[in-house]
């Protein structure tokens, strides 16, 4: 597995690291907790000049990612947001033009492809039910057949950033199975309601579609096909989601290591004591571990192998068990001033609590990796 970045990747990284230092970090974040919106549009259409949302988008729609391979394009431009807690539907908005790019027929693709790479259409997957399941096998909403086409009853959870999506791709069940479409934000029979999120940075919602129609060319896939597909996405979703979470515990660290080199106690700095020395060094043998997990994973997922829905599930179960491990102690090891609101270390807490079980909880993915291991015969 190739660790190193090519010099294309070099400067693709270097022009996102440089906006982000621009317009993204804990000071904006903080000014855009009460916008409804969670996001600072100049910079999501500067993002979209960059590339940022084209990674999986066809050279024939106006996409292409810098080295060939979206999904290690992709996850190292989320670890680099997650380092500046930077607020948006980037990895919702890839998720579905990844979805398309893959699964949907060309008028879909014409149709929606050119606006997601340029960053002028903001896209959102509804997947998940009140019940905090993200699995295919699990669908409440139900797809009625009405004529040609379907009209959507029922509710989608956690879905993100959903006041400002101009479509949802989203999952739902019909007689015959699975099945998953896109819905325009403005359909009729759509209603949005704001969830409390612990992330001040993201913004969460249930979507309510009540006899939402839905026309037969709106549909991306049905039944064990609908199913693959939602896979392959959900895998997708959690390699870039770790990685976001991956550069928000290393800034994390970098800041509780600065401050145990400064914060002097009983005649020393508190980071010469053996106890914090070996705590932070194992804080660090854990994101090690992270950052590997996170990487086999996104090229085992880019290259649709075997071991893909495993090794997403591992990299999940590892990174969200044990960045919020290491959170809580870079809390501790602050003391009285880590839990204060003026610091900034209760931000990047928040987005690593918030990423643990968004799409789904370590221990969730524990059991999904006995399923697939005992259905693989191992």
């Amino acid at each position: 597995m190739e660790l190193g970045l090519s010099d294309t990747q070099e400067m693709f990284l270097d022009a996102t690291c440089k906006l982000l230092d621009e317009r993204s970090g804990p000071a904006r974040l903080r000014e855009l907790v009460n916008d409804p919106l969670g996001f600072d549009r100049p910079t999501w259409e500067q993002g979209g000049r960059l590339g940022w949302y084209a990674m999986f988008v066809p050279e024939k729609y106006g996409g292409g990612s810098v080295s060939g391979a979206a999904v290690p394009d992709a996850a190292m431009v989320s670890e680099a947001m997650g380092s500046r807690l930077h607020t948006g539907p980037f990895l919702a908005t890839n998720v579905v033009a990844f979805a398309l790019a893959e699964a949907a027929g060309a008028d879909l693709q014409e149709r929606f492809l050119p606006g997601l790479a340029d960053g002028s259409l903001v896209g959102t997957w509804a997947v998940a039910d009140r019940d905090g399941d993200w699995s295919a096998s699990s669908v409440g909403l139900v797809a009625h057949p009405d004529g040609d086409g379907f009209r959507l009853e029922g509710t989608k959870s956690y879905v993100h950033d959903a006041a400002s999506a101009d479509l949802f791709l989203v999952n739902a069940r019909t007689p015959e199975g699975p099945i998953q479409v896109v819905v325009a934000a403005h359909a009729p029979g759509i209603t949005i309601t704001p969830l409390d999120s612990l992330d001040l940075g993201r913004r969460l919602a249930e979507v309510h579609f009540s006899g939402t129609p839905v026309s037969r060319p709106d549909v991306v896939g049905e039944g064990e096909a609908a199913t693959r597909a939602i896979e392959r996405q959900l895998q997708v979703a959690l390699v870039l989601q770790c990685a976001e979470t991956n550069g928000v515990t290393q800034t994390a660290l970098d800041m509780t290591v600065g401050y145990a080199k400064e914060r002097v106690a009983f005649g020393r700095p508190i980071g010469s004591y053996q106890a914090l020395k070996h705590r932070l060094a194992d804080h660090r043998m854990w994101l090690e571990g992270s950052f590997a997990t996170t990487a086999y994973a996104a090229t085992s997922v880019q290259q649709a192998r075997p071991d893909a829905a495993v090794a997403a599930r591992i990299a999940k179960s590892h990174v969200g068990r044990w960045s919020t491990h290491t959170l809580h102690d870079c809390i501790q090891i602050h003391g009285g001033i880590g839990m204060t609101w003026e610091y900034d270390l209760h931000l990047y807490f928040r987005r690593a609590i918030s990423n643990e079980m968004l799409y789904g909880a370590p221990y969730d993915h524990m059991r999904q990796l006995v399923d697939l291991v005992e259905g693989n015969g191992r």
